[in-house]
Order: C-alpha cells, then structure tokens, then sequence
C-alpha cells in the first residue's frame, strides 16, 4: 500500500519507501529522506501545513506540497 508522509499516523514509525520523481526529488534526498530512512509525524500547524517530521535523528519542517512527495510503508525496525 504506497501511502504519502502527508497521511501517517502521529508518532508512529514508517520507512521512507520512495520519492516521487520530480522537481523536488533532489532536494528531499539532500535533506536525508532517502528509501529506508525512518520517518516519524511529530505534529502538524493548526491548518494542517507545515508538518514536523522526524527525519531519523532530526526535525524536519515540510509543506503539505512537499509531504506528497515522499512514499512511505510501516516500518519494519520496530
């Protein structure tokens, strides 16, 4: 089942998966959202954009835009 960072559970652990090809795939992958790396949802604004997410060990800020880009599956490292 290929869901979007943007739909995950708060605090529940997920593996990035893959990246939608695009003009932001680059960009994502230098900020460390790469296939395999952990992804967590910390929290989102009021409106539902920006999203935290943990990025393995750190805090990473993204658009509700951005999100969609990023496929994740539940992790298997628990």
């Amino acid at each position: 089942m290929n869901i979007t960072a943007t739909h995950i559970e708060i605090n529940k652990i997920y593996e990035i998966s893959s990246l939608k090809e695009n003009d932001l795939t680059l960009k994502l992958a230098e900020m460390g959202c790469v296939p395999g790396t952990e992804i967590v949802k910390l929290y989102s604004a009021p409106g539902g954009d920006p999203i935290a997410f943990r990025i393995d060990s750190y805090i990473l800020g993204l658009r509700k835009s951005e999100a969609e880009n990023i496929f994740v599956k539940e992790s298997e490292l628990v």
